[in-house]
């Protein structure tokens, strides 16, 4: 389990450290300035969210609402979504900050999704093994999402399936699996996903 844990971490490492600077070292720049021109405030919003072995940790993304007191997720025509916002989170450009929490070690490239700290205490109290999804980092993308459980859960079925995905993924991983999800991510990216919004 250690040698996984190690070959896991090293493949997040050369992943994030790829992305943050072919992609993210001129996109961040400019989305920052589109994100600040089209409303006030910071071209990055950071929440926290529940890590490995629960541990709170500052989840970033580029800022795809307006900024307000409203703690709930998105949904679908959220007013407080913005042009470019709606545009980052139906191409999940917004999700890429967190390579930058994969590579502080507080999140892998592949795993359970990390979710709201009310969230986690709420459905930690109606799901069976809702928290050994945190036996593990939580992921930019993982299995549930490629699955089609991404997004605004709207009722106790949705979150019943994610974490049944996230287990099988916890019981299940490997390398070549995680290089799956991640090139069925991309497709998913470029056919478009309806549950993105």
């Amino acid at each position: 389990m250690n040698q996984n844990r190690a070959l896991k971490r090293l493949f997040d490492i050369f992943f994030s450290l790829a992305v943050i600077i072919f992609i993210l070292s001129w996109l961040l720049p400019i989305l920052v300035i589109i994100i600040k021109l089209e409303s006030s405030g910071p071209g990055i919003f950071k929440q926290e969210r529940s890590g490995r072995n629960n541990k709170p940790f500052w989840c970033y993304k580029f800022r795809s609402m307006r900024v307000n007191n409203i703690s709930k997720q998105a949904t679908k025509g959220d007013i407080r979504t913005t042009r470019i916002g709606a545009f980052m989170r139906r191409t999940s450009l917004d999700e890429l900050p967190q390579f930058f929490n994969v590579l502080f070690g507080e999140m892998s490239v592949v795993g359970p999704r990390p979710h709201m700290l009310k969230h986690t205490e709420e459905f930690s109290l109606v799901i069976d093994q809702y928290m050994d999804r945190h036996f593990l980092k939580p992921g930019i993308t993982g299995w549930a999402q490629v699955n089609g459980y991404r997004g605004e859960i709207k009722d106790h079925e949705q979150i019943l399936k994610r974490v049944e995905y996230d287990i099988w993924y916890i019981e299940n991983w490997t390398n070549t699996g995680d290089i799956k999800i991640i090139l069925k991510t991309f497709i998913n990216v470029i056919k478009g996903d309806e549950n993105a919004y």
